[in-house]
């Protein structure tokens, strides 16, 4: 499946993206300004795409450099709370280039790109999955301040809208400002986040869910986002994220 058909590209720009008008369009990998017949990222860069390919992780979806291995090494030495997940892209060159702008500087828009993009590398898994809901790692208010949105809840809202289904993050809050898990050690990062997510008691989720993030390093966030939706009705979790870390234990 190609990323981007022949008909998106030629999409009328009142259908495509209202925002458009008002707010200029960014690529999401150069960062240039988009034209109207442009919908996601720039042609140039649209040849430029790197989606994950060759063996990946039955559990996390990393790829593996034994073809024969079913998991990684992270995911052999620890369990997980969700029953699977992929990203399309690794965090590295252009695509760890793309997030850092999206996460801090203030580049919203690339949520469209990302959204699609996780659509079009996992629409057959995302289906069979049959996810009632979408829940987006939340951010702690300050830290929501600061960036002017949470990038995982408008990468998940635009999933939301390719997939048809709703996405309910107001459900749950960021109720620890916790340290940022880059650079910490995998047991930091899971001592990093314990407790930090909340859903009140009288909140019962639909039993299929879809957690949403932007980096997939050890998995220690959605294990605890997991663990904490699944004491709310959810008993099937599946995770996506933007990229994921290669090589992390």
């Amino acid at each position: 499946m190609p990323f981007i058909t022949a008909a998106e590209w030629e999409m009328p720009v009142h259908i495509r993206d209202l925002s458009g008008l008002l707010y200029p369009r960014h690529c999401p990998f150069c960062d240039g300004l988009l034209r109207d017949d442009e919908p996601y990222l720039c042609r140039k860069c649209a040849r430029k795409i790197h989606f994950i390919s060759g063996p990946v992780c039955m559990k996390c979806g990393r790829p593996l450099e034994d073809a024969h291995a079913e998991y990684c090494d992270a995911c052999r030495r620890r369990e997980h709370l969700f029953i699977q997940g992929f990203a399309p892209m690794l965090y590295r060159g252009d695509e760890q280039a793309s997030i850092l702008k999206f996460k801090y500087g203030g580049r919203a828009e690339y949520a469209g790109f990302y959204a699609r993009a996780i659509w079009s590398f996992g629409e057959e898994r995302l289906k069979n999955w049959h996810p009632e809901a979408i829940i987006p790692v939340p951010v702690h208010p300050l830290r929501c301040c600061q960036r002017g949105y949470n990038q995982a809840q408008v990468t998940a809202a635009a999933l939301a809208g390719l997939m048809g289904i709703p996405e309910i993050g107001y459900t749950v809050q960021r109720t620890r400002n916790t340290r940022p898990q880059k650079g910490l050690a995998p047991s930091d990062r899971r001592s990093n986040v314990r407790g930090a997510f909340h859903i009140s008691e009288d909140i019962t989720l639909p039993s299929t869910v879809l957690l949403v993030d932007d980096i997939y390093t050890t998995g220690a966030t959605m294990d605890e986002l997991a663990s904490v939706v699944a004491a709310h009705g959810a008993s099937r979790i599946y995770e996506v994220c933007i990229t994921i870390a290669p090589g992390m234990t």
